[in-house]
């Protein structure tokens, strides 16, 4: 198996290591989301390693002004960036109570494009941990400046797939959800031309071996109770539906240039073995850890270096059993939809991804029963038909088909109300 001379280099690839500020010292880091998971645990690996990574700038959306504040006077940066504009009297008052007298607070930014700005500026590597498509605009940001990118917002490769495939540089990207990181570090082990397969897990959720008839009543509540993570809301119920599978579906094939039929995903209710590579050759490379961020986290920020002591370690003196077992794609037909809209390109992938974030805030609003998530988005896609693609693709044809998605996503929410109430 290889690789034609016209085959596009993947976005992701652990043998390119683009480092154009490379030096001595610390690496200069900006950290975007820094008051949500990613953050906090990205700041937590920052501080135990000070020899290694220097945070120059915070941003965050605005709800946690206090822990903002903290953290950026711990860190010493030099700008904070806010979404969130009525919220910067607060943030001000509560950096100066930190500060002391005649000391100079960080540069404050505040508004929509405050999170983009801090992503250009002067630093090594931005790492990229806010939640939702909003992060298109700092990653497009991040990638124009030059700056290495540690990317766990997965939404802005899955909606803007070809505006960050025309802006980024070989090695320019370094992917930190688990299972991405997974297949970075496992495709170390061979060349492109050698790998026949990429192999995703996926934990099941909490729904793992029901039918689809089984889920015509679960509860929010039910749906909330992952059994290996913890997690937001929107991600551990995309976790249950299984959509966050397929949207890593859709990334592994940007990131790695792996046509969709040689994408897999297994299976495996440990969340020990994170994703794994298929070589030629029969061998099958997995990447192993206990459930822990800080690992992707560290691989991230320190690559092509490890950061010692990241995260947890097995105990190997423990017996544990590892179970892998094939996707009910009746029961979760996410993640076969995904696969379509990754197929699709252009801005199918921004349509799917919209209305499944309406669906979900539906579901958890008791406007939809679980069921109908996938239904709702099945019908969203199958109507927006043919998706505007090519290199012509803007930032505003995605914003307008996440739009229209949402709005669609709504009303036939609403009629299902309707409807069933009439009933």
């Amino acid at each position: 198996m290889t690789d034609s001379p016209a085959s596009p280099a993947p976005l992701a690839d652990p043998h390119l290591v683009y480092d154009p500020l490379a030096g001595d010292g610390p690496k200069d880091v900006v950290i975007l989301g820094s008051t949500g998971s990613i953050g906090t645990q990205a700041i937590d690996l920052v501080l135990r390693n000070p020899d290694r990574f220097r945070v120059t700038a915070l941003s965050a959306h605005g709800g946690r002004v206090a822990l903002l504040a903290e953290q950026a006077h711990r860190l010493r940066v030099r700008t904070v960036a806010v979404a969130r504009e009525d919220v910067v009297p607060d943030l001000r008052e509560a950096l100066t109570a930190l500060y002391g007298p005649g000391e100079p607070l960080p540069e404050i930014l505040a508004g929509p494009d405050a999170a983009a700005q801090v992503a250009a500026s002067d630093c090594h590597t931005v790492l990229n941990g806010i939640t939702g498509s909003i992060g298109l605009a700092p990653t497009l940001a991040a990638l124009e400046a030059g700056r290495t990118l540690a990317l766990a917002n997965k939404e802005s490769l899955i909606v803007g797939g070809p505006l960050v495939k025309a802006l980024a540089k070989p090695g320019q990207i370094i992917p930190v959800d688990s299972e991405h990181a997974a297949l970075f570090q496992s495709l170390a082990a061979g060349t492109r031309a050698d790998v026949r397969k990429l192999v995703v897990t996926a934990s099941g959720g909490p729904f793992r071996g029901r039918t689809k008839a089984d889920l015509a009543h679960v509860t929010v509540e039910d749906a909330l109770a992952h059994p290996t993570w913890a997690m937001g809301p929107v991600i551990t119920i995309n976790s249950a539906t299984l959509v966050n599978k397929g949207l890593e579906v859709i990334e592994a094939h940007l990131l790695y240039d792996i046509p969709f039929d040689r994408i897999e995903v297994v299976v495996h209710p440990q969340s020990y073995v994170h994703s794994m590579v298929e070589f030629t050759d029969g061998s099958t490379i997995a990447q192993a850890t206990p459930p822990d961020m800080r690992g992707p986290i560290a691989i991230g920020l320190g690559w092509p270096e490890r950061v010692p002591d990241a995260a947890p370690a097995f105990d190997w003196s423990k017996a544990s059993t590892w179970e892998f077992f094939p996707l009910d794609n009746e029961a979760f037909p996410s993640v076969n939809l995904a696969r379509h809209v990754g197929e699709l390109a252009g801005t199918a992938p921004a349509v799917f991804n919209a209305a499944n974030e309406e669906c979900v805030e539906a579901f958890r609003g008791g406007l939809l029963p679980f069921n109908g998530i996938m239904e709702t988005v099945t019908r969203v896609v199958e109507e927006h038909g043919t998706p505007r693609t090519g290199t012509s693709l803007t930032v505003p044809d995605v914003l307008e088909a996440e739009t229209w998605a949402r709005v669609r996503a709504r009303e036939l929410t609403a009629q299902k109300a309707t409807a069933e109430a009439r009933a």
